[in-house]
């Protein structure tokens, strides 16, 4: 009888050692990728300019990952902070991608021996000679090694007890750079902008994960729970593994899109909302203001904006913006900055300073607006003459 297309995973139901060989050569596959990804990431990347062409407006996917978790040499020469270095190092980008290459060629190579050499004693139960799988041993398994991997990243990797630390940044993408986190245990660890939860997080969860997966290697699940969850059918465990992969994905699905410490600025690029609540325009001002307050002229205290930060506020920068079936990087749709020009003042005849009326996002074009400090319109420039009220012609 043939299987629908949905159902092929059964080909390996009862068969433990050819089940190992696929999960192996999945893992070969998505190691692979990611290595080859790299490379090519790195091949069509142009580090010369980390503030008017970062990665993000690149198009880069994989290298902010590398960025985020210590990576910033090249063998090539460069720093993805600028400059150039003399010694990057093993662990450098194309040494990382190196990695995972030769790790996919050798899980590859294990996945075809499991294939082949399928019937082990070690698959096979004692008592009745034929292949089985302890599910809920396997689970406590995999659930402690899990909880190693998790503890031991956030306990060592994050914090820098061993390992580069992590890229921490401040709250307008400025000054990040690679470094060490402690941990936060206080409620400030549950704010998601805290770099200090993500230390605290992993070591919290890997300790739990340890001691879970030890409960469950020790203890055995009494019969009525065995049959009531369908502890012993593959199918149980394919699909809760499912489930365990979309409560991930959905996280990290949020945090990309509305922000948070795991995704810096400087690496991912800025979040909609922080062009709609004009979040860099505020802190442009503030700054402004305080030049100000200095006795510095109105021209000085602009020229003293950081190119990045007046970069970050521009709308082109807006990652809901440019379309919804918009495909590539973001220098294919509008170029690649140069250089900031200044900041525009406008004043009309009454001398009252005048701002332009930020874009919503989900407009495809939108009327030039100039409104005065509280808001009322003073100016426009509308798409047609027409309809023209306070136009500046």
């Amino acid at each position: 009888m043939g299987l629908p297309w949905y159902r092929v995973h059964t080909v390996v139901l009862n068969d433990p050692g050819r089940l190992l060989s696929v999960h192996i050569m999945h893992t070969a596959l998505v190691a692979g990728w990611a290595g080859s990804m790299a490379l090519y990431e790195l091949a069509v990347f142009d580090p010369s300019d980390p503030v008017l062409d970062p990665m993000w407006r690149q198009g880069m996917f994989v290298i902010p990952f590398m960025t985020r978790l210590g990576i910033t040499n090249s063998w090539g020469g460069w720093s993805i902070t600028g400059g150039t270095i003399t010694n990057p190092g093993i662990w450098s980008y194309e040494g990382v991608a190196g990695a995972h290459i030769v790790f996919s060629g050798l899980c590859f190579l294990a996945a075809i021996w499991h294939w082949v050499y399928w019937d082990l004693e070690i698959f096979c139960d004692e008592r009745t000679g034929k292949p089985s799988l302890d599910l809920p041993k396997i689970f406590g398994i995999h659930l402690f090694l899990s909880g190693v991997a998790c503890f031991g990243f956030g306990a060592f990797h994050v914090t820098g007890l061993y390992g580069p630390g992590i890229w921490v940044s401040d709250p307008y993408g400025l000054t990040g750079r690679v470094q060490s986190v402690n941990p936060a245990w206080g409620v400030e660890g549950f704010d998601p902008f805290v770099p200090g939860g993500i230390a605290s997080h992993h070591i919290a969860a890997g300790t739990l994960g340890i001691l879970a997966g030890l409960f469950h290697l020790s203890v055995r699940p009494p019969q009525r729970l065995y049959k009531g969850l369908r502890m012993g059918n593959i199918e149980t465990v394919l699909s809760s593994s499912i489930a365990a992969v979309f409560f991930a994905a959905f996280v990290v699905a949020g945090t990309m899109w509305y922000g948070s410490a795991t995704t810096p600025i400087e690496l991912f690029g800025p979040t909609r909302y922080q062009w709609d609540q004009g979040y860099f325009q505020q802190e442009i001002y503030r700054r402004v203001g305080a030049g100000l307050a200095e006795n510095q002229s109105l021209s000085e205290a602009w020229s003293k904006i950081p190119e990045k930060l007046a970069f970050y506020d521009y709308i082109g920068n807006n990652p809901a913006k440019g379309g919804l079936f918009r495909a590539g990087s973001m220098d294919n749709g509008d170029g690649i900055a140069v250089g900031w020009l200044g900041h525009p003042i406008f004043r009309d005849k009454e001398g009252r300073e005048l701002f332009v009326r930020r874009m919503p996002t989900f407009f495809e074009t939108f009327p030039v607006v100039l409104v005065d400090g509280d808001g009322i319109v003073r100016a426009d420039v509308p798409f047609r003459r027409a309809e023209s009220k306070y136009s500046v012609e």
